[in-house]
């Protein structure tokens, strides 16, 4: 029996990592996509939550990377865009393929794939009870997904984002717990003391414009299996930061 969900309209915020193959960090693992998303579908159908995705597009191309590199950053962003759309669709196709009713929608207009996002038909897809994958970034360069993620939940009114890791951190810590066996879990930590202490949850942007806006992240590991429907009951398995 599903317990009772904390928040009904969420946007769930995906890294391009999570869906890479494990090996090689690149690329799409299906096995992978098909488990998160047969994740969403759960909690979805079951807890009664509308369900915003945005998905990162790492695991295929990394703007900052590309810009590391010599490459002009605005065209290097627009690559990262491109890639986030990729991972969109299979995001879509695993959820359809278990009959979840799913809609694409993307910053940057490709209209053979994907919806071109329009805030009232998205939340009118949420109302209806369709999963509503946001691609394509903002459609500017410069700005990253997590900034997509709570740009997007707050214009269609998201009461939380749930950020999921992909590294195996389960939430936030004083310091890397992968480099550092002395760092200390925050259970919970205010927007503010994020930005003075230089935590990595979310860029700068994304937490002034959370902060701002009072909504509510939680950062909870992505990879074990059962998390997202273990955050939207609000069980003590990541970090809250409000």
């Amino acid at each position: 029996m599903e317990g009772e969900a904390r928040w009904r309209r969420v946007v769930l915020k995906l890294s391009g990592e999570a869906f890479a193959d494990v090996t090689t960090g690149y690329g799409i693992d299906g096995a992978v996509v098909e488990r998160i998303g047969r994740e969403i579908a759960e909690v979805h159908t079951g807890m009664n939550v509308e369900m915003a995705v945005v998905v990162g597009g790492g695991n295929i191309w990394r703007g900052a990377q590309g810009a590391g590199e010599g490459m002009d950053r605005a065209n290097a962003d627009y690559m990262g865009m491109l890639a986030t759309v990729v991972n969109a669709l299979a995001l879509q196709d695993a959820l359809e393929r278990i009959g979840q009713d799913t809609r694409v929608q993307t910053a940057i207009p490709i209209p053979q794939v994907a919806e071109p996002y329009i805030r009232r038909r998205a939340m009118r897809h949420l109302e209806k009870g369709r999963v509503v994958i946001f691609a394509g970034g903002t459609g500017n360069p410069y700005f990253t997904t997590d900034t997509t993620a709570a740009l997007r939940a707050a214009e269609i009114e998201a009461q939380a984002i749930l950020k999921g890791t992909h590294s195996g951190v389960d939430g936030v810590y004083t310091d890397d717990p992968l480099k550092n066996p002395e760092a200390e879990k925050l259970s919970e930590v205010a927007y503010i003391d994020v930005l003075n202490r230089g935590l990595k949850i979310m860029d700068a942007t994304a937490i002034t414009f959370c902060m701002d806006n009072s909504l509510p992240i939680v950062v909870f590991n992505l990879m074990q299996p059962g998390n997202i429907r273990r955050a939207l009951e609000g069980e003590a398995i990541g970090t809250l930061v409000q």
